[in-house]
Protein backbone atom coordinates (compact mmCIF):
# COMPACT_ATOMS: atom_id res chain seq x y z
CA UNK A 1 0.00 0.00 0.00
CA UNK A 2 1.36 3.39 -0.99
CA UNK A 3 1.81 6.15 1.56
CA UNK A 4 1.18 9.77 0.62
CA UNK A 5 2.27 13.03 2.31
CA UNK A 6 -1.01 14.74 1.43
CA UNK A 7 -4.53 13.96 0.25
CA UNK A 8 -3.81 15.83 -2.98
CA UNK A 9 -0.85 13.53 -3.69
CA UNK A 10 -3.05 10.47 -3.18
CA UNK A 11 -5.86 11.73 -5.43
CA UNK A 12 -3.57 12.88 -8.25
CA UNK A 13 -1.58 9.64 -8.12
CA UNK A 14 -4.81 7.65 -8.37
CA UNK A 15 -5.94 9.76 -11.33
CA UNK A 16 -2.58 9.33 -13.02
CA UNK A 17 -2.64 5.58 -12.56
CA UNK A 18 -6.18 5.34 -13.94
CA UNK A 19 -5.33 7.49 -16.94
CA UNK A 20 -2.17 5.53 -17.71
CA UNK A 21 -4.01 2.22 -17.52
CA UNK A 22 -6.82 3.51 -19.76
CA UNK A 23 -4.28 4.63 -22.35
CA UNK A 24 -2.65 1.22 -22.19
CA UNK A 25 -5.99 -0.58 -22.59
CA UNK A 26 -7.05 1.66 -25.47
CA UNK A 27 -3.74 1.11 -27.23
CA UNK A 28 -4.09 -2.64 -26.81
CA UNK A 29 -7.68 -2.65 -28.12
CA UNK A 30 -6.73 -0.57 -31.17
CA UNK A 31 -3.92 -3.00 -31.91
CA UNK A 32 -6.38 -5.90 -32.07
CA UNK A 33 -4.94 -7.87 -29.16
CA UNK A 34 -3.43 -7.69 -25.74
CA UNK A 35 -0.47 -5.45 -25.13
CA UNK A 36 2.87 -7.16 -25.63
CA UNK A 37 4.03 -6.18 -22.16
CA UNK A 38 2.27 -4.83 -19.07
CA UNK A 39 2.46 -1.11 -18.56
CA UNK A 40 4.63 0.36 -15.84
CA UNK A 41 1.48 1.14 -13.89
CA UNK A 42 0.20 -2.45 -14.10
CA UNK A 43 3.64 -3.85 -13.24
CA UNK A 44 3.90 -1.65 -10.19
CA UNK A 45 0.49 -2.07 -8.55
CA UNK A 46 -3.17 -2.33 -9.52
CA UNK A 47 -5.27 0.79 -9.18
CA UNK A 48 -6.75 1.09 -5.68
CA UNK A 49 -10.29 1.45 -7.06
CA UNK A 50 -12.53 0.16 -9.86
CA UNK A 51 -12.34 1.58 -13.36
CA UNK A 52 -15.15 2.12 -15.87
CA UNK A 53 -14.44 0.53 -19.25
CA UNK A 54 -13.31 3.10 -21.83
CA UNK A 55 -15.87 4.20 -24.40
CA UNK A 56 -13.69 4.56 -27.43
CA UNK A 57 -11.33 7.50 -27.72
CA UNK A 58 -13.69 9.71 -25.76
CA UNK A 59 -13.32 7.55 -22.65
CA UNK A 60 -10.63 9.72 -21.10
CA UNK A 61 -12.47 12.91 -21.88
CA UNK A 62 -15.62 11.60 -20.21
CA UNK A 63 -13.85 10.54 -17.03
CA UNK A 64 -11.09 13.15 -16.72
CA UNK A 65 -11.84 16.11 -19.02
CA UNK A 66 -8.95 18.18 -17.70
CA UNK A 67 -6.50 18.57 -14.84
CA UNK A 68 -6.23 22.33 -15.14
CA UNK A 69 -8.14 22.86 -11.89
CA UNK A 70 -8.42 20.16 -9.25
CA UNK A 71 -9.30 20.65 -5.55
CA UNK A 72 -8.45 24.32 -5.86
CA UNK A 73 -4.97 23.63 -7.21
CA UNK A 74 -3.63 25.14 -10.38
CA UNK A 75 -2.55 22.52 -12.92
CA UNK A 76 -1.00 24.57 -15.68
CA UNK A 77 1.67 23.06 -17.90
CA UNK A 78 4.35 24.94 -15.96
CA UNK A 79 3.16 23.62 -12.59
CA UNK A 80 2.99 20.05 -13.93
CA UNK A 81 6.46 20.32 -15.48
CA UNK A 82 7.95 21.67 -12.23
CA UNK A 83 6.26 19.29 -9.78
CA UNK A 84 5.13 16.17 -11.62
CA UNK A 85 6.88 15.82 -15.02
CA UNK A 86 5.91 12.14 -15.16
CA UNK A 87 2.33 13.34 -15.71
CA UNK A 88 3.08 15.65 -18.64
CA UNK A 89 0.11 15.66 -21.04
CA UNK A 90 0.47 14.06 -24.47
CA UNK A 91 -1.38 14.90 -27.67
CA UNK A 92 -4.92 13.59 -27.95
CA UNK A 93 -7.68 13.86 -30.47
CA UNK A 94 -10.10 15.27 -27.90
CA UNK A 95 -9.36 19.00 -27.43
CA UNK A 96 -10.03 19.05 -23.68
CA UNK A 97 -8.69 15.62 -22.81
CA UNK A 98 -5.47 15.18 -20.90
CA UNK A 99 -3.95 11.72 -21.07
CA UNK A 100 -0.81 10.38 -19.53
CA UNK A 101 1.71 8.29 -21.35
CA UNK A 102 2.62 5.16 -19.38
CA UNK A 103 5.66 6.37 -17.43
CA UNK A 104 8.78 4.42 -16.63
CA UNK A 105 8.42 5.48 -12.99
CA UNK A 106 4.94 6.63 -12.10
CA UNK A 107 5.73 9.01 -9.26
CA UNK A 108 8.66 10.34 -7.27
CA UNK A 109 9.06 8.00 -4.30
CA UNK A 110 10.30 9.52 -1.06
CA UNK A 111 11.79 7.65 1.92
CA UNK A 112 9.58 5.10 3.67
CA UNK A 113 7.63 4.40 0.46
CA UNK A 114 5.87 7.76 0.28
CA UNK A 115 4.50 8.48 -3.19
CA UNK A 116 4.39 12.21 -3.91
CA UNK A 117 3.44 13.22 -7.46
CA UNK A 118 2.62 16.76 -6.26
CA UNK A 119 4.87 17.22 -3.26
CA UNK A 120 7.69 15.61 -5.20
CA UNK A 121 11.16 16.32 -3.86
CA UNK A 122 9.97 19.21 -1.68
CA UNK A 123 12.87 20.28 0.53
CA UNK A 124 10.45 21.20 3.31
CA UNK A 125 8.95 17.70 3.28
CA UNK A 126 12.38 16.25 4.02
CA UNK A 127 13.46 18.91 6.52
CA UNK A 128 10.25 18.68 8.54
CA UNK A 129 10.09 14.91 8.82
CA UNK A 130 9.16 13.83 12.36
CA UNK A 131 10.28 10.26 12.99
CA UNK A 132 9.72 9.82 16.76
CA UNK A 133 12.81 7.61 16.62
CA UNK A 134 15.72 7.63 19.06
CA UNK A 135 19.17 8.95 18.26
CA UNK A 136 22.36 9.71 20.16
CA UNK A 137 23.67 13.28 20.29
CA UNK A 138 27.08 14.34 21.60
CA UNK A 139 27.43 17.89 22.96
CA UNK A 140 30.23 20.07 24.21
CA UNK A 141 30.09 23.34 26.12
CA UNK A 142 30.84 26.76 24.68
CA UNK A 143 33.28 29.30 26.08
CA UNK A 144 30.78 30.25 28.78
CA UNK A 145 30.39 26.65 29.89
CA UNK A 146 26.87 26.27 28.43
CA UNK A 147 25.29 23.92 25.90
CA UNK A 148 22.66 26.43 24.75
CA UNK A 149 19.35 24.81 25.60
CA UNK A 150 16.60 24.77 28.22
CA UNK A 151 14.29 21.90 29.11
CA UNK A 152 10.81 21.44 30.55
CA UNK A 153 9.37 18.52 32.52
CA UNK A 154 6.07 17.18 31.11
CA UNK A 155 4.31 13.96 32.18
CA UNK A 156 7.50 12.60 33.79
CA UNK A 157 9.44 13.30 30.61
CA UNK A 158 12.07 15.97 29.87
CA UNK A 159 11.66 18.03 26.69
CA UNK A 160 13.77 20.64 24.91
CA UNK A 161 11.90 23.95 24.97
CA UNK A 162 14.68 26.30 23.84
CA UNK A 163 17.65 25.88 21.54
CA UNK A 164 19.82 28.96 21.21
CA UNK A 165 21.08 29.89 17.78
CA UNK A 166 24.73 29.06 17.05
CA UNK A 167 24.95 27.10 20.31
CA UNK A 168 26.40 23.59 20.72
CA UNK A 169 22.83 22.27 21.01
CA UNK A 170 21.86 23.91 17.71
CA UNK A 171 25.00 22.63 15.96
CA UNK A 172 24.19 19.12 17.20
CA UNK A 173 20.73 19.28 15.61
CA UNK A 174 18.54 19.44 18.72
CA UNK A 175 15.08 20.84 18.00
CA UNK A 176 12.16 22.26 19.94
CA UNK A 177 10.12 19.39 21.38
CA UNK A 178 12.88 16.75 21.41
CA UNK A 179 12.62 14.45 24.42
CA UNK A 180 15.79 13.79 26.44
CA UNK A 181 15.85 10.17 27.61
CA UNK A 182 19.37 9.93 29.05
CA UNK A 183 22.32 12.17 29.87
CA UNK A 184 25.65 10.34 29.94
CA UNK A 185 23.79 7.07 30.45
CA UNK A 186 21.61 8.39 33.30
CA UNK A 187 17.87 8.04 32.64
CA UNK A 188 16.13 11.35 33.36
CA UNK A 189 12.49 10.18 33.40
CA UNK A 190 10.71 11.93 36.28
CA UNK A 191 13.46 14.52 36.75
CA UNK A 192 12.56 18.18 37.20
CA UNK A 193 13.77 20.95 34.97
CA UNK A 194 16.11 22.19 37.71
CA UNK A 195 17.65 18.76 38.24
CA UNK A 196 18.36 18.29 34.53
CA UNK A 197 19.90 21.75 34.23
CA UNK A 198 22.05 20.94 37.28
CA UNK A 199 23.24 17.68 35.68
CA UNK A 200 24.23 19.57 32.52
CA UNK A 201 26.09 22.17 34.56
CA UNK A 202 28.10 19.43 36.30
CA UNK A 203 28.98 17.64 33.06
CA UNK A 204 32.49 17.96 31.66
CA UNK A 205 33.11 20.40 28.83
CA UNK A 206 33.31 17.73 26.14
CA UNK A 207 31.65 14.45 25.29
CA UNK A 208 28.19 15.01 26.81
CA UNK A 209 26.12 12.12 25.48
CA UNK A 210 22.35 12.51 25.14
CA UNK A 211 19.78 9.90 24.09
CA UNK A 212 17.03 11.81 22.24
CA UNK A 213 13.57 10.80 21.03
CA UNK A 214 12.57 12.90 18.03
CA UNK A 215 9.69 15.27 18.94
CA UNK A 216 7.03 12.84 20.25
CA UNK A 217 4.33 15.53 20.68
CA UNK A 218 4.68 16.87 17.14
CA UNK A 219 3.41 15.96 13.70
CA UNK A 220 3.73 17.39 10.23
CA UNK A 221 1.01 18.29 7.72
CA UNK A 222 1.89 18.83 4.06
CA UNK A 223 -0.29 21.40 2.31
CA UNK A 224 -0.61 22.68 -1.25
CA UNK A 225 -1.29 26.27 -2.24
CA UNK A 226 -4.31 26.92 -4.41
CA UNK A 227 -4.31 29.15 -7.48
CA UNK A 228 -4.46 32.22 -5.23
CA UNK A 229 -1.45 31.13 -3.17
CA UNK A 230 -3.40 30.21 -0.02
CA UNK A 231 -3.23 26.97 1.99
CA UNK A 232 -6.37 27.57 4.02
CA UNK A 233 -5.91 28.37 7.69
CA UNK A 234 -5.71 31.36 10.00
CA UNK A 235 -3.49 31.71 13.03
CA UNK A 236 -2.88 34.16 15.84
CA UNK A 237 0.23 34.27 18.01
CA UNK A 238 1.34 31.15 16.16
CA UNK A 239 -1.81 29.20 17.09
CA UNK A 240 -4.13 27.83 14.40
CA UNK A 241 -7.53 29.40 15.04
CA UNK A 242 -9.62 28.65 11.92
CA UNK A 243 -9.69 26.53 8.78
CA UNK A 244 -11.02 27.58 5.38
CA UNK A 245 -13.71 25.28 4.01
CA UNK A 246 -12.55 22.98 1.19
CA UNK A 247 -8.97 24.21 1.52
CA UNK A 248 -5.84 22.07 1.54
CA UNK A 249 -5.56 22.60 5.30
CA UNK A 250 -9.09 21.26 5.82
CA UNK A 251 -8.60 18.33 3.44
CA UNK A 252 -5.34 17.24 5.05
CA UNK A 253 -6.51 17.29 8.64
CA UNK A 254 -4.85 20.37 10.08
CA UNK A 255 -6.41 21.09 13.48
CA UNK A 256 -7.22 24.25 15.37
CA UNK A 257 -5.86 24.72 18.90
CA UNK A 258 -2.44 23.64 17.64
CA UNK A 259 0.64 25.84 17.49
CA UNK A 260 2.92 26.24 14.49
CA UNK A 261 6.45 25.15 15.34
CA UNK A 262 8.08 24.89 11.93
CA UNK A 263 7.37 25.89 8.33
CA UNK A 264 9.22 23.70 5.83
CA UNK A 265 11.50 22.67 8.68
CA UNK A 266 12.34 26.21 9.78
CA UNK A 267 11.65 26.91 13.45
CA UNK A 268 9.06 29.70 13.91
CA UNK A 269 8.61 29.51 17.69
CA UNK A 270 8.57 33.06 19.01
CA UNK A 271 8.36 34.53 15.50
CA UNK A 272 5.68 37.19 14.92
CA UNK A 273 2.63 36.25 12.86
CA UNK A 274 3.52 38.70 10.11
CA UNK A 275 6.94 37.10 9.70
CA UNK A 276 5.45 33.59 9.69
CA UNK A 277 3.05 34.68 6.94
CA UNK A 278 6.00 36.02 4.95
CA UNK A 279 7.84 32.70 5.33
CA UNK A 280 4.78 30.80 4.08
CA UNK A 281 4.40 33.21 1.14
CA UNK A 282 8.02 32.67 0.14
CA UNK A 283 7.56 28.89 0.10
CA UNK A 284 6.79 27.17 -3.17
CA UNK A 285 3.57 25.35 -4.03
CA UNK A 286 4.17 22.79 -1.26
CA UNK A 287 4.26 23.85 2.40
CA UNK A 288 4.92 21.42 5.25
CA UNK A 289 4.00 22.72 8.71
CA UNK A 290 4.98 21.13 12.02
CA UNK A 291 2.39 21.50 14.77
CA UNK A 292 1.91 20.66 18.44
CA UNK A 293 -1.25 20.72 20.63
CA UNK A 294 -1.55 24.18 22.12
CA UNK A 295 -1.96 22.99 25.69
CA UNK A 296 1.40 21.19 25.47
CA UNK A 297 3.05 24.15 23.75
CA UNK A 298 1.78 26.62 26.35
CA UNK A 299 3.02 24.39 29.16
CA UNK A 300 6.47 24.21 27.57
CA UNK A 301 6.62 27.97 27.09
CA UNK A 302 5.17 28.83 30.50
CA UNK A 303 7.45 31.17 32.47
CA UNK A 304 9.77 31.44 29.45
CA UNK A 305 11.03 35.01 29.44
CA UNK A 306 10.72 36.87 26.15
CA UNK A 307 14.37 37.85 26.54
CA UNK A 308 15.21 34.14 26.14
CA UNK A 309 12.79 33.38 23.30
CA UNK A 310 14.42 35.98 21.07
CA UNK A 311 17.58 33.85 21.14
CA UNK A 312 15.73 30.82 19.73
CA UNK A 313 17.47 29.12 16.81
CA UNK A 314 15.43 29.85 13.67
CA UNK A 315 17.92 28.48 11.18
CA UNK A 316 17.19 25.80 8.60
CA UNK A 317 18.11 22.25 9.64
CA UNK A 318 20.54 20.25 7.56
CA UNK A 319 19.07 17.67 5.19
Amino acid sequence: MSLYPSLEDMKVDQMGRAQAQLVSEMTASQGGGPASAPSAVEARAPPPYGLHPPQGKAGLAQIYPALNDYMGLEFTADVIAANMPEYLPVAHTQPNAVSVAPPTGLSPVLPAGIVAPLSGSSVGLHRAQVTNSIREVTLCKDGDGKVGMRVKAINKGVFVCLVKKNSPAALAGLRFGDQILQINGETVAGYSMEKVHDILRRCSANGISLAIRDRPFERTVTLHKDSTGHIGFQFRDGEVTALVKDSSAARNGLLIDHNLLEVNGQNVVGVKDKEISAIISECGQVVTVTIMPSFVYKHMMKHMASSLVKFMDHGLPDL
